[in-house]
């Protein structure tokens, strides 16, 4: 777990995060959550992605979310700030963690949000603490889906929602790697789609819904790319997150989409009430 972490580790990310908010002409002492869109929610379709997951479930003041893999705190202030949810984000990698907190209190939400540096495997949380397990872009690095599965449906109430967005496998050849989550097939443990929604079902969640986002995913980053091609790197993107490497990463990640290697998937999934 500790190569998964390093992978993310920046070791300036806030000041570099900082310093191109500045350069972008952003307030950074009347910082709100949209002024950190671009960066911050790091995941293919960004905004639009947390969006309609959110869509998919019932989300009301006072909603007590769990982000699990939460990374720099974007869909938890959104989610904060959208809906008026209370939510705690947890992150193996610690300096997200780090960047999150500031950049939430930034944006004045530290009192309906809070971070957390540990292990998807083992929650730091009571049994039935929360009404929503909420993911992004986080099990493709995660082995052992199982454990992860079984402790969301640990932490949830009885009658709660796991929303989960993320990249599957979709084929049986090999990744082109790098890509934005793993250096090589070291890092990454993509499942089809049928494994996961097993997966689910045998931790006891009841899968509620199911949408391929793949044909939808692969033209924002076509987007996202051309744009960079016509006016260059803008000063907030995902490229600040992933270093030096990031073309090579963003054209792996192309290629991945365009040969059906990958696919996208947003489900909604129910821990049954109790009987």
């Amino acid at each position: 777990m500790q190569e998964v972490a390093d992978h993310y580790s920046h070791g300036t990310l806030e000041e570099t995060i900082l310093q191109a908010l500045d350069q972008s002409g952003k307030n950074i002492k009347k910082l709100q959550p949209d002024d950190l869109s671009a960066i911050d929610e790091f995941h293919l379709r960004g905004r639009i992605a947390t969006t309609e997951l959110a869509e998919e479930i019932s989300l009301t003041p006072g909603t007590k979310v769990l982000d699990l893999g939460c990374g720099i705190g974007g869909a938890s202030r959104y989610l904060a700030s959208q809906f008026g949810c209370n939510v705690q984000g947890i992150d193996l990698t610690e300096e997200y963690c780090s960047v999150a907190r500031s950049l939430t209190a930034l944006t004045h939400l530290e009192k309906q949000v809070s971070y957390f540096h540990g292990d998807a495997l083992d929650l730091p949380f009571e049994d039935n603490s929360f009404d929503v397990v909420w993911t992004q872009h986080v099990s493709m690095n995660i082995n052992d889906k199982g454990q992860m599965l079984k402790e969301a449906y640990r932490v949830l109430k009885p009658g709660g929602y796991l929303a989960l967005y993320d990249i599957l496998s979709n084929a049986e050849k090999e990744l082109h790697y790098p890509v934005p989550w793993a250096m090589s097939s070291a890092q990454s443990f993509l499942v089809s789609g049928g494994k996961l929604h097993t997966l689910l079902e045998h931790s006891g969640f009841r899968v509620c819904s199911w949408k391929d986002c793949s044909s939808q995913s692969l033209k924002w980053f076509e987007g996202v790319l051309s744009r960079i091609q016509e006016a260059g790197r803008p000063q907030l993107g995902y490229h600040l997150l992933l270093g030096d490497r990031f073309s090579e990463m963003a054209a792996n990640q192309l290629k991945n989409l365009k040969e059906n290697r990958i696919m996208v998937v947003q489900t909604v999934a129910l821990r049954p009430s109790s009987a």
